[in-house]
């Protein structure tokens, strides 16, 4: 039996490498304009509400709400047979912006809509990848 392959990690961008650097600190954050305030994800080098290019990398709580999911049954991926099934939701953050995770810490049949969520961190290999789990 041969073993199961590596689960793919992330491929940092310019834009996105201070999020990943961030969750190596096991520390979420996300891009703020300096001009308008706002914050946004997925990272972009403009502020998508008023353009500028004057942002800055700012913690987050890391809390917030399931927005949307989905339950995965299939893999779609060989690195993922031993996941099945696993939950990828998106994740409304108390400060607004939107992120795509994972659910871990409870089975999928207990993932709902507007479930309160927060903010862990799972080591792969030589990634630190943002999860979500229920808020205790």
């Amino acid at each position: 039996m041969s073993a199961a392959p590596d689960v793919p990690g992330p491929v940092p961008g310019p834009e996105s490498a201070p999020y990943w650097e961030a969750a190596r600190r096991h520390e979420l954050a996300l891009p703020r304009c300096r001009r308008c305030g706002q914050r946004w994800a997925p990272p972009t080098a403009r502020c998508p509400a008023c353009l500028s290019e004057d942002i800055e990398w700012r913690p987050v709580s890391g809390r917030g709400q399931i927005f949307s999911f989905t339950v995965f049954r299939r893999a779609y991926h060989p690195a993922y047979r031993e996941r099945l099934p696993y939950v990828v939701a998106v994740i409304e953050l108390d400060e607004g912006p939107r992120l795509v995770s994972n659910i871990v810490g409870c089975p999928p049949e207990e993932v709902v809509c507007d479930l309160p969520v927060m903010v862990t961190f799972e080591q792969r290999g030589e990634h630190v990848l943002p999860q979500f789990t229920p808020a205790r």
